[in-house]
């Protein structure tokens, strides 16, 4: 509980973590999403885990416990103190050397915002995928159609094509779930409002992972120059590109690799920390 507000996870606690790993996932799905299901081996939780991390994948304010509450989540901040919130009775003060926040999808709206806040002060590095400055001209109509009760036509193969780069298990809906209705107003001002002001504002190392087959933002070498560029306090930006991946990075054939890669940033990200608080 959160105040009066339940909110729900799926975690993996190690005894004596490097860190802690705030996994958000995006809309319509859940913290599932990083446990994939009837493929362990694709699983973040437990990859993490097994390198010494607990991993908080929450369900996002909206959904998972909290659904029934999604009238007084509108407001951005209400948000992202509902996020610490869970974390903070979910692990306590048993954090290692900080958090990591790992964000896919319409949760990076809510990833970055937490990366920034006043209390985000442990937060050693981000990880942003499924997220971009402009849509591919194709995905346009298809997602100004798009809302919490109504999915157009179009929509599934934006974010599940090409099937052969996932597991059968996760084409079946089984991580299918309800949107929230505050994301209407977050993707419509996403791309061209909020992504560049909450950027500016990160001040830890950034790694943008973008899929090959990437079927709803602009992926051109340029747009990756227009994202990086958005991140002007951050100490460095670095672009991951994942071949024969598809949106759903972290439900893919190729998650243990995208994930390997996230888990050796977060190495990377404890280092620069460390070294930072030894100079300071």
């Amino acid at each position: 509980m959160v105040g009066a507000v339940p909110m729900s996870a799926l975690v993996a606690e190690v005894a004596e973590p490097r860190a802690v790993i705030v996994a958000l996932h995006g809309g319509a799905t859940s913290a599932q999403y990083f446990d994939c299901p009837g493929q362990p081996r694709l699983s973040l939780l437990r990859m993490a885990a097994s390198q010494g991390y607990t991993v908080v994948a929450l369900d996002r304010p909206g959904y998972g416990a909290s659904a029934l509450y999604q009238d007084e989540m509108s407001d951005a901040e209400r948000r992202v103190e509902l996020a610490f919130g869970a974390v903070d009775k979910i692990v306590g003060s048993t954090r290692g050397a900080g958090m990591f926040v790992m964000a896919h999808s319409a949760g990076c709206e809510l990833g970055l915002r937490m990366a920034v806040d006043e209390r985000s002060h442990g937060v050693v590095g981000v990880e942003v995928a499924g997220t971009g400055l402009r849509y591919n001209a194709e995905a346009k109509d298809v997602i100004s159609q798009a809302s919490t009760t109504s999915r157009p036509a179009g929509l599934r193969d934006l974010l599940w094509q090409p099937t052969e780069l996932y597991p059968a298990e996760v084409l079946t809906g089984a991580l299918s779930a309800q949107g929230s209705a505050y994301e209407a107003e977050v993707t419509g001002n996403w791309p061209r409002r909020d992504f560049p002001v909450v950027a500016a504002q990160v001040t830890v190392p950034v790694q943008f992972s973008v899929a090959a087959h990437e079927g709803v933002w602009e992926s051109t070498p340029q747009a990756l120059s227009d994202i990086a560029a958005l991140f002007t306090s951050a100490p460095g930006v670095r672009i991951n590109e994942m071949a024969d991946s598809g949106h759903n990075l972290s439900v893919g054939l190729t998650a243990a690799t995208y994930h390997a890669r996230v888990l050796s940033f977060v190495d990377e990200c404890l280092a620069i920390a460390m070294s930072r608080r030894r100079t300071n």
